[in-house]
């Protein structure tokens, strides 16, 4: 049996909220939630007899994050780490450092999405090495603080990408891969909020939900990709 402190976790991960403030990337729509959705999605989470082992994340450092994500989140007595794309920093409908700074003070945690979101394991060791390190140094400047974590684009990742991860000083990285995970490995397995996601699907997430064979499978991926 495991212990209390091997206890089931689960990462929930938002993507924005709300009407965007920028055009976006073909299929990027699904992800966004509505306001009101959002809102009643928080409440399940504060609520829910696992809070404290519910983790919530955001991606691509859109200004809803900063405008609807971190005063709803902070309302209700919780926190999220949110990922930048520091690509987009200052741009029209992104986050800008002064938008960052706030997040932080807000008790909010910060970490890398990379520069330019871009799928990280098609890409030369030249240009990974550049979106993990140009973006890590980038965030450092702005917050004042080391950088430690990051979230993969898309979820994709094999051996070569955990590894030039660990070479530039992330200790914690944050996947796509659905599912509860155990302790805190290096990497996190998360779950995206879509728009259409229902109750049901929601409360499964929560719960840790997840089936055997599934599970399975997807713990011997990770392992094995994280043994390189």
């Amino acid at each position: 049996m495991r212990s209390a402190a091997a206890a089931k976790c689960r990462i929930v991960t938002f993507h924005g909220v709300g009407a965007p403030q920028r055009v976006l990337d073909p299929g990027e729509s699904d992800y966004w939630v509505p306001v009101d959705r959002f809102r009643h999605l928080l409440g399940r989470i504060a609520s829910h007899p696992s809070r404290e082992r519910v983790y919530i994340t955001f991606d691509d450092g859109n200004i809803s994050d900063v405008l609807v994500g971190a005063p709803e989140i902070q309302l209700r007595g919780l926190t999220a780490e949110f990922f930048v794309l520091t690509g987009r920093v200052g741009l029209p409908g992104s986050l800008g450092a002064e938008d960052i700074l706030a997040l932080m003070r807000m008790g909010m945690r910060v970490g890398s999405h990379g520069v330019a979101h871009r799928d990280w394991s098609r890409l030369s060791a030249r240009e990974l090495d550049y979106e993990l390190n140009a973006s890590k140094g980038m965030l450092e400047d702005i917050c004042g603080s080391p950088v430690r974590s990051a979230s993969i684009p898309f979820g994709r990742y094999n051996g070569a990408v955990l590894s030039a991860l660990r070479k530039a000083g992330y200790t914690t990285v944050y996947s796509s891969d659905g599912g509860p995970f155990y302790n805190s490995p290096f990497l996190r397995p998360r779950t995206s909020i879509r728009r259409d996601a229902t109750d049901g699907a929601i409360e499964r997430i929560l719960s840790g939900e997840m089936p055997a064979w599934r599970w399975l499978r997807r713990t011997i991926r990770m392992a094995i990709t994280a043994r390189f």
